[in-house]
């Protein structure tokens, strides 16, 4: 089974969108993630992680917001910002890494 640890540890860039079930900016996110990956289909992995089912991997990376959006390869943080993103915001980091 993978891990999250192996996830963030590829070589392929990993966006993890740390989110709770009961937040609606959270839930507004997720049209835009869907949106994100259309257009980049597997330049980038997208992953959602709920902080109340895994709170020692939010804990281990300091989320004490949602939703908080990190981009990693090869298990490093490349980016980092809590609150809402537009799909263009997202476009233009990513597209730094890419």
């Amino acid at each position: 089974m993978e891990t999250f640890n192996d996830v963030i540890s590829a070589d392929r860039l990993v966006l993890v969108d740390f989110f709770a079930t009961w937040c609606q900016p959270c839930k507004m996110m997720h049209p835009v993630l869907a949106q994100l990956k259309e257009t980049l289909g597997d330049k980038v992995r997208i992953i959602k992680v709920d902080v109340d089912k895994y709170g020692p991997t939010a804990a281990r990376y300091g989320i004490q917001a949602v939703p908080t959006l990190m981009l990693f390869r090869r298990g490093q943080v490349l980016w980092r910002q809590s609150g809402m993103a537009s799909r263009s915001d997202l476009l233009a980091v990513i597209r730094q890494y890419l």
